[in-house]
């Protein structure tokens, strides 16, 4: 199993939940996060004083999949989370040792 996490642009998220949901991928989890992901505009970039750098907010998607599944999940994200300019964002693919379900 691997775990998936990609950093993208707020404006893009649900196009990517969408494709991801329509091609059975199922328990997304998607976060609110600070990043210096490249702004694609000057509304969408704040100064951060904690880090003492222009930040934007942008999502984390994290979701767990088969082996065999995960380049049809990274190429979904790819194609969905594109905005039109270079380098606005990156996918994380990170092996899972095990997954325990929790019940009841």
């Amino acid at each position: 199993m691997k775990e998936i996490k990609a950093f993208i642009h707020r404006n893009r998220i649900t196009d990517v939940i969408h494709a991801l949901k329509e091609a059975g991928f199922r328990n997304l989890s998607i976060v609110d996060v600070k990043g210096t992901l490249k702004a694609l505009d000057n509304k969408e970039q704040d100064y951060s004083v904690e880090l003492g750098s222009a930040v934007i907010t942008e999502m984390k998607l994290e979701l767990v999949c088969d082996d065999a599944r995960v380049d049809e999940a990274t190429q979904l994200i790819q194609q969905h989370a594109r905005t039109g300019q270079t380098d606005t964002g990156w996918i994380y693919v990170i092996d899972i040792g095990q997954a325990i379900r929790i019940d009841g």
